[in-house]
């Protein structure tokens, strides 16, 4: 049967993830040990990895330095890209680089492996999509995933400076969460993020709909943070954070959010806040 989905133009870049990567090991370790109770390795999905299996890698790394159970399986429609992930990887077992627990296949979002994974995540893979239908893979992808398991779906530019993910459990009883993140550095307005929404609100970025409203607050803020900018962009960026939380509900409390999170460049609120009118 086919994999269900389209193939995506496969643009990778060494640590183009490593954002949403760093999140993923730092804040979701909880999520990621979910099978350990029932005595078999938490399974990871990459989803969509592209034309080089590298990021594929580099969540495999990042999520075994804290669950070193943990098997991540990267999953391609395209049968060539699977092909080549594959001679990546005998290649670096040959060299002497084991990666117990890494394997490539080909699927979409039927989610083939072989059994739930506690974390699917997807980037740069619903872009191409209209905005109902990444809606319905949100649905059919949180289907797939295990008790407790949450989808981490998003956009970044080409070499990871910017990012824009949703955290999405799989059932009921948790929150779903979105999540900015920025190199400090070379981020002139926060938003500027705007360009790396999720398919389900990019085109929502519009007088009326609350991530628009969001967005112009978090402008202002920064704008009256500007005298922080003498102590650096993470100074400013602290600043205006603490005032955007002054009238959104940015995460503030560890592990999701609070003084450490926000220092990397990230702020976190819940999904139902910028989540257009009726969805």
């Amino acid at each position: 049967m086919r994999p269900d989905g389209e193939i995506t133009r496969g643009t990778t870049n060494p640590s183009r993830l490593r954002r949403v990567d760093r999140w993923i090991a730092n804040v979701l370790p909880a999520v990621l040990r979910a099978d350990d109770q029932a005595a078999r390795p938490p399974l990871i999905v990459d989803l969509g990895f592209g034309a080089s299996p590298v990021t594929t890698l580099e969540l495999y790394r990042a999520v075994r330095a804290v669950v070193p159970a943990a098997e991540d399986t990267g999953l391609e429609i395209d049968t060539a890209r699977v092909a080549c992930a594959r001679l990546r990887l005998a290649a670096l077992r040959a060299a002497g680089d084991e990666l117990p627990g890494l394997s490539f296949a080909v699927g979409g979002f039927e989610l083939p492996a072989p059994r739930r994974p506690v974390l699917v995540r997807a980037f740069n893979v619903l872009r191409q999509y209209q905005e109902e239908q990444a809606r319905a893979a949100w649905s059919r992808l949180r289907a797939g995933l295990a008790a407790g398991g949450v989808l981490v779906e998003g956009t970044c530019d080409e070499i990871g400076r910017r990012a824009v993910w949703v955290t999405l459990p799989a059932g009921a009883g948790r929150e779903a969460l979105i999540t900015f993140s920025a190199r400090l550095a070379s981020l002139d307005r926060p938003s500027d993020l705007a360009e790396r929404l999720p398919k389900t609100l990019i085109h929502r970025n519009v007088p009326g709909e609350p991530v628009h409203q969001f967005l112009r607050d978090f402008d202002r803020a920064w704008d009256s943070a500007a005298p922080y900018s003498a102590f650096g962009a993470r100074q400013r960026w602290l600043a205006a954070v603490a005032d955007l939380a002054r009238s959104w509900p940015v995460i503030g409390r560890p592990p999701l959010g609070g003084y450490r999170r926000w220092r990397l460049g990230e702020v976190t609120v819940p999904w139902a806040a910028l989540a257009p009118p009726g969805r």
